[in-house]
């Protein structure tokens, strides 16, 4: 009995020498040192592996530290000797107070319509859709679900089963890269709005290259209808919305600019306010060449020597156009919008939220969701299509009109969402002001009336400035009544969006096939 006893107590000790050895090795090789301490920027999720695509094995909080063991790529795998141990992306850690990396991940949607939820719960309210191949950046990821940010640093919940991954250069770079002197030689753009993103070519669907921040600077390179080449960086250049920010006064443009008038009898004045004296009265499409520009005005020149100021907002300013280069034609065939242009207008925007809904809707942010659903679709028919606002910013009546005008807008849909002191109202409406723009009007208006169970309320002409000024084939849609209770139901939700646009989409479609149909007419 003694005999067993003992070889009980000395198989013990050797038990407990065996795992005080390994805990002393693990913790020898896992000590955080000066050399391989990183620190965590935010909460952060721990993989098996080195890449997005491993399964997440724990969370990180943000000030945490941890040693380095192995690298991958642009992937450590860490401890910090105790509960934690995995795989985290070196772009998001901080190494003796250095960036490692000037790396960000972007969410790319895989599928039109994808919903941006409030919670990671498909219970969870929406607060927007992203289209196909619209980019976010990612924030954290939470099991099947990923936190991302827009361009305006609105936030929400997206599925992981309707995104694509990818590692982009990170915004922080390219503010801290803006030049450090200001070039005399230059314009200089000043950002506005409080974030806005930088894309690779002048428009909207182009690819996301990065994000600027309100007041920052950067020299022009050259513009395209309402879109500012800027330069990031030695080297690096891309594309701004022109609305998302403004000339510098101090520096002259360039002499490749030039400026068309968009109202007939626009005042051409003296100095750069509405109270100095008027120089000459403007018609619609003469064009002037641009000399500088101060604040929301542009010093033009007119009549050899002389020069006069106008407003910004009442004109449209693009490169000077060669006149020995003619617009490629393009043969469009039934069915399609190829060769057509399309500016979509969300109403209202930034401190205009629009009408408020009886159960709380906003008009702004569902008629920007409603726009970017119509312009996916737009798009898959071949057209090219704008929007005059693509984020929650306050975009003037006649902005928007001068872009319908600057980009010579086939047609031009201004989509709202109505409301009355009468609960009882309802139903949806098109409106027109010109008699061209009826026929326009009424086929979209049809189209809708095929597609949602609202009243038709038909189509209706209308006294609204963007149609009244807008010499291009323009309409006003109104969806339907937030006042009405038992409406707002129904027309928030993403199935009555879907066949609204579809609705729009087939009315437009049926319009220019129309148009098709008359010209083969005459040609015959």
């Amino acid at each position: 009995m003694k005999r067993i006893f003992s070889i009980v107590v000395v198989a013990l000790f050797l038990v407990i020498l065996f795992i005080s050895t390994q805990n002393s090795t693990k913790t020898t090789t896992s000590s955080v040192t000066d050399e391989n301490l990183i620190v965590l920027n935010k909460d952060l999720n721990f993989r098996e592996g080195p890449g997005l695509s491993y399964p997440i094995t724990s969370l990180g909080k943000e000030g945490q530290a941890f040693s380095i063991l192995d690298e991958a790529g642009e992937w450590f795998f860490v401890t910090d000797g105790k509960d934690f141990e995995g795989w985290i992306p070196s772009w998001q850690t901080t190494n003796n107070g250095k960036m490692q990396s000037t790396k960000i991940t972007i969410a790319r949607s895989t599928i039109d319509g994808l919903n941006v939820r409030a919670e990671p719960s498909i219970s969870s309210a929406v607060l927007k859709q992203l289209s196909i191949k619209d980019e976010v950046v990612v924030i954290k990821e939470d099991e099947d679900w990923v936190k991302v940010e827009d361009s305006i640093g609105t936030s929400g919940w997206i599925s992981k089963n309707f995104v694509s991954f990818d590692e982009k250069q990170s915004e922080e770079l390219i503010n801290t890269q803006k030049p450090s002197e200001t070039d005399s030689s230059k314009n200089q753009f000043i950002i506005s709005v409080e974030s806005v993103y930088v894309r690779e070519e002048p428009n909207l669907s182009s690819t996301i290259i990065g994000k600027v921040k309100k007041d920052d600077h950067f020299d022009i390179i050259e513009q395209n209808n309402n879109w500012v080449k800027i330069q990031l960086a030695e080297g690096e250049f891309g594309w701004i919305y022109r609305f998302y920010g403004a000339m510098d006064s101090s520096n002259s443009l360039t002499n490749d600019l030039e400026v068309t008038i968009i109202y007939g009898g626009t005042n051409l004045r003296e100095s750069p306010s509405t109270s100095s004296p008027v120089v000459k009265r403007a018609m619609i499409g003469e064009s002037y060449d641009i000399l500088s520009a101060d604040g929301d005005w542009y010093k033009i020149a007119i009549n050899g020597n002389e020069s006069a100021y106008v407003a910004q907002w009442v004109v449209s300013s693009n490169m000077k156009q060669s006149t020995s280069e003619d617009k490629p034609v393009i043969k469009r065939k039934k069915g399609t919008l190829n060769g057509l242009t399309i500016v979509l207008d969300p109403g209202h925007g930034g401190n205009d939220q629009g009408t408020a809904g009886y159960r709380g809707t906003i008009e702004k942010d569902i008629t920007l969701i409603t726009a970017q659903l119509l312009q996916t679709k737009l798009q898959g028919a071949g057209a090219t299509v704008y929007l005059t606002r693509e984020s929650d910013m306050y975009i003037d009546l006649r902005k928007r009109v001068s872009i319908a005008h600057s980009y010579s807008a086939d047609a031009f849909i201004s989509i709202h969402y109505d409301a009355t002191e009468d609960k009882e109202i309802s139903g949806f409406t098109t409106y027109y002001y010109h008699d061209f723009q009826q026929k326009l009007a009424q086929s979209v208006n049809n189209g809708i009336a095929n597609k949602v169970p609202l009243r038709d309320r038909g189509a209706q002409n209308g006294d609204y400035l963007v149609l009244r000024e807008n010499y291009q084939n323009a309409i006003l849609i109104e969806l339907g009544y937030l006042s009405n209770p038992a409406e707002e139901r129904v027309i928030t939700t993403d199935y009555y969006r879907e066949q609204a646009t579809l609705g729009i989409y087939e009315g437009i479609i049926n319009y220019f096939d129309a148009k098709l149909q008359s010209s083969r007419g005459k040609i015959s």
